[in-house]
């Protein structure tokens, strides 16, 4: 991979690389538990195209989620490249970290991390209101994003007066209010019903065909393949197939 390092960690991509918007070289993340060393990742190769959906699938323990926490930079991976949008992620000092994550990523959990004591709208807005927006802003963009995902009519409702799969397009809206350039979801659909469950994964699937949204999404339910462009495989921490 020949390019040139620019300062603030930028990299100058060939045209062909402009297409691709992550790019992970030998990534590897290595545990340490008292005197043992327990790998989660090794090696791993991938590139993710930009506007693709594509979703990690493996086995209990495989990696799943580590590899998505590496992407997010929600960890650090022990050794190997990440280049996201341009930019080679390990040059980033912890500030940048968190202004890089703000600005381009948006998270869904499982659990969706909703703060009960706050409404429907004051959730979703929490990411604009971090990078210091004034309270009109944040509201404005806060309901343009509830509107995507179906519930501007729910937005002065708090997370108790809300289903599992409201609480969850709750969690989708605020993800997505910065326009971000990667959604990552880790089990998204793991604590819904399966009704509900169809109805998250539509979500997605719309907003990465009218919007563009690339989405990365960890699951273990060999039926969500339906609704993406690629599966990921990985086995003892390593891809071991790719369909697509």
């Amino acid at each position: 991979m020949r390019r040139s390092l620019m300062r603030s960690g930028v990299i100058k991509m060939t045209k062909m690389e402009q297409d691709t918007i992550i790019t992970i070289r030998n990534l590897s993340r290595t545990y340490i538990m008292g005197t043992m060393q327990v790998p989660a990742l090794n090696r791993v190769t991938l590139d993710i195209r930009r506007g693709e959906f594509a979703t990690i699938m493996g086995k209990s323990g495989s990696g799943k989620s580590t590899l998505l926490h590496q992407l997010g930079l929600l960890d650090t991976p022990t050794e190997g490249e990440i280049v996201i949008d341009g930019v080679e992620i390990s040059g980033l000092s912890e500030s940048e970290r968190t202004r890089f994550r703000l600005e381009k990523f948006g998270y869904v959990f499982q659990e969706y991390a909703i703060l009960p004591e706050l409404t429907a709208l004051e959730n979703v807005y929490l990411p604009v209101m971090a990078l210091g927006m004034s309270q009109d802003e944040c509201a404005t963009k806060g309901m343009d994003a509830l509107k995507k995902v179906g519930l501007d009519g729910r937005a002065n409702h708090r997370p108790r007066e809300l289903s599992g799969g409201e609480q969850q397009r709750v969690a989708i809206a605020r993800a997505i209010i910065n326009k971000p350039k990667i959604l990552f979801a880790d089990e998204p659909t793991a604590n819904l019903d399966s009704v509900s469950s169809r109805q998250i994964l539509k979500l997605f699937r719309a907003l990465n065909r009218d919007i563009g949204q690339t989405i990365l999404m960890v699951t273990h339910e060999l039926e969500d393949e339906e609704f993406v462009d690629r599966v990921i495989w990985l086995t003892d921490g390593e891809v071991v197939e790719r369909e697509g």
